[in-house]
């Protein structure tokens, strides 16, 4: 499993793209011969990785908005954001 750093800084690689289906009023992540059904959580973590915040900032930025505790939502995010790089639909930076 790829280790996570606060210091990355995430986003989605070239032909990865993060889409509202409105048909099926339903969030999907696209890649390459794959669709992933992200749920609203994940949306909201993928949204943030733009490659220009770190998972430091994403965690601060979730923690606010969510009004949740920064270390719970920084192991969860680390986890999520691993498991994704390993399904090569995101980079680390």
């Amino acid at each position: 499993m790829t280790e996570v750093s606060s210091d990355h800084v995430p986003k989605l690689p070239r032909g990865v793209r993060l889409r509202r289906d409105e048909v099926r009023n339903e969030w999907l992540l696209l890649a390459p011969e794959r669709v992933l059904k992200p749920n609203p959580i994940a949306v909201a973590v993928l949204e943030r990785c733009d490659g220009v915040r770190s998972v430091a900032q994403i965690v601060d930025d979730l923690a606010t908005a969510y009004a949740a505790p920064a270390e719970q939502i920084e192991a969860d995010v680390k986890v999520m954001l691993a498991d994704l790089a390993d399904k090569r639909v995101l980079d680390l930076g």
